[in-house]
């Protein structure tokens, strides 16, 4: 039973795993993710670099949605500006190390321009912002023929790395794990620094932020870069992985699943963001594999399970929006506590 985090020094207090369990379960974690392309079968390492590469993403929006309170609908444009960013560049032999974060950087620019109406507007207006600029990204994606290749898409050489070509399930998962792991100690560290801490304030009470001295507007810009960044590094690990992409891929659909996983996961926690890009890359998945696994012995129920099992994905969320509004992160919260206290919980 633990019964208190007691700090005792500010290194300590500032420490991203303070104990020594935290620290064994990291290790523990990093040797999973090494060892896994190794063990897994091919369908499963593929769902794993999808995964990844959601998770990716999702860490992005909760930065400007969860912490800072800036309501986005167009994530989905911003990993297609590093898609096709990724793209312009490996074919004209830039070398993966410089297209990966020229991906993000673009993404973060185009995000510094969308997000400067953030300063006047806020809410469902700053929304259905983000998602005219979503809808206006799509089509410039369809019509850019000699950067996007128009509605043919474009085709991406694989990534390659100190002499070793990505061209497998296996060495891109190795890839999109390590690029998730280090945004995504970024990101926790990021909310212990002072721009983390302005990030919260402004979320909490924009006015009251600035009333203490918060630039409103470098800071709101800064989330929307930082944000677009890892969706741009996302969608250039995608560009990567399926070798070719095309605009159909970056709808209001994908924007409006990110948006969907960080409210399933916990706003405002790195860990809610992966549980939430489990949740909705992995009960899909589930679903369908429960759907072909009666079809085995009842081949005409495919026809009624099919299209059931969007509707009970649907009635999932909606469950978790009315019975458990702090979504799945909250659930681990709770069982985490319970064995905190056990077995001398009253």
């Amino acid at each position: 039973m633990r019964i208190g985090d007691f700090r005792e020094s500010y290194r300590h207090d500032e420490a991203l795993f303070a104990t020594p369990v935290a620290r064994a379960w990291f290790a523990a974690l990093l040797a999973a993710l090494l060892l896994f392309p190794l063990v897994g079968s091919g369908y499963l390492v593929g769902l794993a670099c999808v995964l990844g590469i959601h998770v990716i993403a999702s860490a992005g929006l909760n930065i400007m949605t969860g912490y800072t309170g800036l309501i986005s609908l167009g994530h989905a444009a911003f990993m297609g500006v590093g898609c096709y960013t990724a793209a312009y560049f490996a074919q004209r032999g830039l070398p993966f190390v410089l297209t990966l974060p020229l991906a993000g950087l673009f993404a973060a620019a185009l995000g510094v321009v969308v997000g400067m109406p953030s300063l006047r507007i806020k809410g469902l207006y700053l929304a259905v912002a983000t998602l005219a600029m979503q809808f206006l990204l799509v089509y410039v994606f369809r019509e850019w023929d000699s950067v996007t290749g128009g509605v043919r898409g474009v085709n991406v050489p694989p990534a390659e790395l100190l002499g070793v070509k990505l061209d497998t399930d296996q060495r891109m998962a190795w890839l999109i794990a390590a690029c998730a792991v280090a945004l995504l100690l970024a990101a926790r560290n990021l909310f212990r620094t002072r721009v983390g801490r302005a990030f919260i304030a402004i979320r909490d009470k924009d006015i009251s932020a600035e009333v203490l001295g918060i630039d409103l507007l470098r800071y709101k810009l800064a989330a929307f870069a930082i944000g677009s960044f890892y969706a741009g590094v996302a969608g250039a690990l995608l560009a990567y992985y399926y070798r070719a992409m095309t605009p159909e891929y970056f709808t209001l659909q994908l924007s409006i699943f990110y948006l969907a996983a960080i409210i399933v996961g916990g706003l405002g926690s790195t860990l809610g963001s992966i549980l939430g890009a489990v949740f909705m890359t992995l009960v899909p998945e589930a679903l369908r594999a429960i759907v072909s696994f009666i079809a085995q012995w009842a081949p005409r129920a495919v026809e009624i399970l099919s299209p059931i099992q969007q509707v009970v994905f649907g009635l999932l969320i909606i469950g978790f929006l009315v019975f458990e509004p702090h979504g799945l992160l909250e659930i681990w919260r709770r069982v985490r506590r319970f064995f905190h206290l056990w077995p001398f919980r009253a």
